[in-house]
C-alpha cells in the first residue's frame, strides 16, 4: 500500500508505483544486487535480465520482474527482488526522493520446463538433471570442446556454450559472447535458464500451424497422437537454440527453445478474438504424445475463475488445436485510453491478458507456458461535446468542452493567435476549471466575460450584437504525450446594441454631419456615394473630417461632386448630403445618414457689373442620364467653361449665347436658359431659366425658376426577351444545379431556391416581374395535375407552406438587381385523393 506497493503472482512479482504520488515527476529505476549495488535500469538491460517497466490504468506506473531474473537472490523456492525509485521534479534527477523496495515471493513447485512471453523478452527455463560442478573441479582445455562438439568455437575454456539453430547455420556463441549480444543467461542448482529479448539478432518470424490429432485413441485412455499439420497463420517470434554446459567428464544439452505469438488477435462485433495454437511444432520437436493438463486465463495477471469470467462475459475455449479468448470491447478488466490519428480525437480499449497453458508430452514431462499479451484495440473517434452555458444576464460566456478520459489534460490556449499556458490564460481574462464525474471521466469549463479583449464583439441586427469565444484548446496525453487540439467557437447574441446616431445641419455654405458614436460602429467605415471618406480624401476634395473617438464631424461644401440636388424652385434650391457607414471588412451597408436642406439661388448665379453673367446648373437626382458635359445655353454653340459629375457653370457675356434683353423704367433684364436635349430629341429634357438685371447705377442679383418636365409615361412596346430559370443549392444564391446534376432529389419540405433572370436586353430601365406560375408532374408545362405557386404575382394563399420571396441585391453577379426575381418554395408531391403519384 501507500506510494509503492508489492504483489506476488506466481514466477513473477509485481511492484506498482501509484499516479497520485508520482505524477508530473521523472524518474529512473535501479536493481541492487546482494551486495548492495545498484544497476540503473535501461531497455535493453530490463530485456536482458527479466525486467519490464509499463503503464497500467492510465498513469499508474508497474514494474515487473521474472523469479529468475538477473539480480534476484532464489533460496528455498522465495525469490527476492530489490528495487530503487528516485523520484525529481527536474529531468537532471537533482533533489531526487528514493524509495527502496525489497520484497519476496514464493513460488513453487518447479515443473521440468517453464515458458514465459512477457511484453518485452522471451524466457524458458529448464530443470537440470546432473548435480552442479563440485569444487575441485578441473577445467579441460578448449580443444577438448572442440572435439567433443564440433560445432562449438576453440576460445577460451567456458562452462557455458549457446548453440544458435538458423534455417542456413548452426551458431555457437560463449557466454560472453551471448551477454554482450543482448541474451540473458542464469543458472541454479536445479535450473538453467535463457531469456531473449525481442530485438535479438537470432530471433525469426515464422508461421506456426496447428497440429491435428487424431482422436482415435482417446476412448483408450492414451494420450493423442499426432496425425497431421493444418497450416494456418500465427506468427510466432522464435529462436531454436541448445545450452551446452561441461559437469565432470561430461557434457549436458538442454533444448531452450522458446516462441511466443506476436499476433493472433482478430476484431469482430466488438469483441476481442484472441487464439493460440496448442501445440507448437518447435516447442515439441522430438515428442510423440501430448496431454492437456491445465488451461487458465485472466486479466493483469489473476487468474479468472468460470464465474468471474462469465460475469465479465469473458469466454475462455479449450478447443482440440487452438485455446481462445474472447473478451467484448469495453469489458470490466480492461480501460480505455484516449489516443489521436490524423489530429483527429478518439479512444482504443486495452486489456492485459494472459494465458498459462500446462502440458504434459513423452519429451519433456510437463510443460508450464504462460504468455502475458496486452491488447490494444484500433483507434475509434470520438466527437467531442461542445456545451454553451453563457449566461446574458451577467455577461459572462461559459462553455464545457468534453468529457475527456482521466488521461487528458489541457495545456495550452491559443486565443487570438497566441498560444498561453493555463495559468497565464486567467491574465487574458478566461477562467479555466476541470470537473471531474464519479467514473474517472473530466470536462473543462471555459468562462469569459463578454467584455474580455478576447471576445469578437459583432453587431448583428437592430439592437443584437454576436459575442463570439473563439479559443483553440491543446490538450495532452499521458504518458504518451500525443497532443490533439479542439477548436471552440460559440456564439451568444444580446440585445445591447447602441447604434451611432446624427445630427444634421446648414451653415453658410456648407452642409454638416455630426455622428455620435455607439458601442457597435468602432470598425464601419463613412462612405459618401460609395467612395471610401478618409483624411487624405477630404483634404483633396477640401471637406472637413474630424473623429475625436466619440464624435465624427463632417462638412462639405454646397457645390461640391458628392453633394445630391433633389430639386429647385425661386425659392431655394434642395441639396442633399448621404452618408453610409460600412462594415471595415465586409463593406455591407450598416447605417445611413442624411442632412438636407434649401439654399438660396443666389450661390448659382453671379451678375458682374461689366456684364458678365457666371451661372451654374446642377443635375437633378430624377435625370439620372443627365450630361453635365452636354448643357448649353440657348445659343447651343455655348458651352460649359466648368464641368463636374453634378454641375455645369458658364461664363458669358450679356450680349453673346442667345440672351434676351428687356427694359423698364429703372432697370435693364437679361434673361437665358440652361438647356439639356437627349440626342435625337429637340425638347429640353432640362431647362433651367435664369435672368441678370441692371439698375441704372447698381448691379443687382434676380432670383430663377426652373420648369420641370412633366414625368414620362409607359406605354406598351414590342420585341424579344430571354429569360432564364434556375435552381439553386442554397439560400446564398451563389452555387445554381448544373445540368449533369439534374435530377435533384429531395425530401418533402426541403426548400427549392428559384431564380428567374431577364438576360437580354440589358436595359437597366426594364423591371422583371413574375405574375404565375406553376408546378406539373411531368416535364410538359401543360400537363395535368398542376399546383400554382405564384398567381398574379403572389404566393398561392392554399398552400400549406407559402412561397416566400428573397431580396436581390447588386453583386459582381448581378449588374442589375431589377431584372432578377428570386423565390423559395417548399418541396412537396402530388396526391390522387390518398395515393402519392410520384415519390
Amino acid at each position: 500500500t501507500g506510494p509503492v506497493s508489492t504483489e506476488c503472482l506466481g514466477n513473477l512479482l509485481r511492484i506498482t508505483l501509484s499516479a497520485e504520488y508520482f505524477e508530473d515527476k521523472y524518474l529512473s529505476f535501479s536493481v541492487v544486487d546482494r551486495s548492495g549495488v545498484a544497476w540503473e535500469l535501461d531497455e535493453a538491460m530490463a530485456s536482458q535480465c527479466g525486467y519490464t517497466v509499463t503503464y497500467s490504468n492510465w498513469r499508474n506506473i508497474e514494474f515487473r520482474a521474472s523469479a529468475l531474473s538477473c539480480h534476484s537472490h532464489l533460496e528455498r523456492d522465495v525469490f527476492t527482488v530489490t528495487i530503487q525509485i528516485k523520484a525529481s521534479h527536474t529531468p537532471d534527477m537533482k533533489n531526487a526522493a528514493t524509495h527502496l523496495k525489497t520484497a519476496g515471493c514464493r513460488y513453487g513447485p518447479w515443473r521440468p520446463r517453464e515458458l514465459v512471453c512477457e511484453s518485452n523478452y522471451m524466457e524458458v527455463s529448464v530443470r537440470k538433471e546432473v548435480p552442479q560442478t563440485v569444487k575441485d573441479f578441473i577445467q579441460d582445455e578448449p580443444e577438448d570442446w572442440t572435439l567433443a562438439f564440433p560445432e562449438a568455437k576453440a576460445r577460451e575454456a567456458s562452462v557455458w556454450q549457446i548453440v544458435f539453430h538458423q534455417p542456413e547455420e548452426k551458431k555457437a556463441l560463449l557466454v560472453s559472447d551471448a551477454w554482450s549480444a543482448g541474451y540473458g543467461l542464469n543458472t541454479t542448482d536445479t535450473r538453467v535458464l535463457l531469456r531473449i529479448p525481442y530485438t535479438a539478432e537470432q530471433i525469426q518470424l515464422v508461421e506456426v500451424g496447428m497440429l491435428i490429432l487424431a482422436q482415435q485413441a482417446a476412448r483408450t485412455g492414451r494420450s493423442n497422437q499426432i496425425s497431421s499439420l493444418q497450416d494456418q497463420g500465427t506468427t510466432f517470434s522464435a529462436v531454436r537454440s541448445s545450452t551446452f554446459y561441461k559437469q565432470q567428464w561430461m557434457i549436458l544439452m538442454v533444448d531452450t527453445a522458446v516462441a511466443c505469438p506476436v499476433d493472433g488477435v482478430d476484431y469482430a462485433n466488438k469483441t476481442i478474438i484472441w487464439t493460440v495454437p496448442k501445440y507448437i511444432q518447435l516447442l515439441s520437436a522430438g515428442a510423440t504424445s501430448f496431454k492437456d493438463v491445465l488451461v487458465e486465463a485472466g486479466v493483469d495477471l489473476h487468474k479468472l475463475s468460470a464465474k468471474e469470467m462469465a460475469s465479465r462475459r469473458y469466454v475462455l475455449l479449450n478447443e482440440l488445436n487452438a485455446i481462445t479468448v474472447k473478451v467484448p470491447i469495453g469489458a470490466e478488466g480492461g480501460y480505455y485510453k484516449t489516443s489521436v490519428s490524423s489530429g483527429q480525437h478518439g479512444t482504443k480499449y486495452t486489456i492485459n491478458l494472459f494465458l498459462e497453458h500446462q502440458w504434459e508430452d513423452s519429451k519433456w514431462g510437463l510443460t508450464k507456458y504462460t504468455i502475458i499479451k496486452e491488447i490494444e484495440t484500433p483507434f475509434e473517434p470520438v466527437e467531442l461535446a461542445i456545451t454553451n452555458n453563457s449566461n446574458r444576464s451577467v455577461r459572462l460566456m461559459n462553455v464545457t468542452v468534453g468529457t475527456f478520459l482521466p488521461d487528458v489534460e489541457l495545456v495550452n490556449l491559443t486565443i487570438e493567435g497566441v498560444t498561453v499556458a493555463v495559468p497565464e490564460a486567467v491574465q487574458r481574462g478566461c477562467l479555466i476549471s476541470e470537473i471531474r464525474y464519479a467514473n474517472g471521466s473530466k470536462a473543462y469549463v471555459i468562462q469569459v466575460p463578454f467584455d474580455a479583449p478576447s471576445i469578437k464583439k459583432e453587431y448583428v441586427s437592430t439592437d443584437m450584437r454576436a459575442y463570439t469565444l473563439n479559443v483553440t484548446l491543446v490538450f495532452i496525453i499521458h504518458p504518451t504525450s500525443e497532443t490533439f487540439t479542439v477548436p471552440v467557437i460559440t456564439v451568444s447574441t444580446v440585445k445591447d446594441a447602441v447604434l451611432p446616431s446624427a445630427r444634421g445641419f446648414c451653415e453658410g455654405r456648407n452642409l454638416h454631419l455630426i455622428i455620435t458614436r455607439g458601442n457597435v460602429d468602432q470598425n464601419w467605415l463613412p462612405f459618401i456615394s460609395d467612395w471610401h471618406l478618409t483624411p487624405e480624401a477630404a483634404q483633396k476634395f477640401s471637406y472637413s473630417l474630424r473623429d475625436n473617438g466619440s464624435h465624427l464631424a463632417i462638412s462639405v461644401p454646397f457645390l461640391s461632386s458628392h453633394v445630391s440636388y433633389e430639386d429647385f424652385h425661386a425659392s431655394g434650391i434642395k441639396a442633399s448630403l448621404h452618408l453610409t457607414l460600412k462594415d471595415g471588412i465586409t463593406l455591407a451597408n450598416r447605417k445611413d445618414f442624411s442632412v438636407s436642406c434649401r439654399f438660396s439661388p443666389s450661390e448659382l448665379i453671379q451678375c458682374l457689373p461689366n456684364g458678365t453673367v457666371v451661372i451654374t446648373a446642377v443635375k437633378l437626382v430624377g435625370i439620372a442620364d443627365l450630361d453635365t458635359r452636354l448643357l448649353v445655353l440657348r445659343d447651343r454653340e455655348c458651352k460649359p467653361s466648368l464641368v463636374t459629375e453634378k454641375t455645369a457653370t458658364f461664363k458669358f457675356n450679356v450680349n453673346t449665347c442667345g440672351t434676351n434683353r428687356k427694359f423698364n423704367s429703372t432697370t435693364m433684364t437679361y434673361e437665358n436658359e440652361v438647356l439639356y436635349f437627349r440626342p435625337g430629341n429637340g425638347t429640353p429634357a432640362y431647362q433651367l431659366k435664369f435672368a441678370c438685371s441692371y439698375a441704372i447705377k447698381q448691379t443687382v442679383d434676380v432670383r430663377y425658376e426652373s420648369k420641370k418636365n412633366p414625368p414620362p409615361s409607359i406605354k406598351p412596346g414590342f420585341g424579344s426577351l430571354v429569360l432564364s430559370l434556375k435552381l439553386f443549392k442554397e439560400k446564398s444564391y451563389s452555387d445554381p444545379y448544373r445540368e449533369l446534376e439534374y435530377p435533384v432529389v429531395k425530401y418533402l419540405r426541403e426548400a427549392l431556391y428559384f431564380e428567374v433572370e431577364l438576360l437580354q436586353p440589358e436595359d437597366e430601365r426594364l423591371e422583371l416581374n413574375l405574375n404565375d406560375c406553376w408546378a406539373t408532374n411531368s416535364q410538359s408545362q401543360d400537363s395535368l395535375p398542376q399546383w400554382p405557386i405564384l398567381i398574379n404575382g403572389c404566393a398561392n394563399s392554399e398552400d400549406s407552406y407559402r412561397t416566400v420571396f428573397h431580396k436581390v441585391n447588386y453583386s459582381s453577379r448581378v449588374k442589375f438587381p431589377q431584372h432578377l426575381k428570386r423565390f423559395e418554395v417548399r418541396m412537396f408531391t402530388f396526391i390522387q385523393g390518398t395515393t402519392l403519384l410520384q415519390e
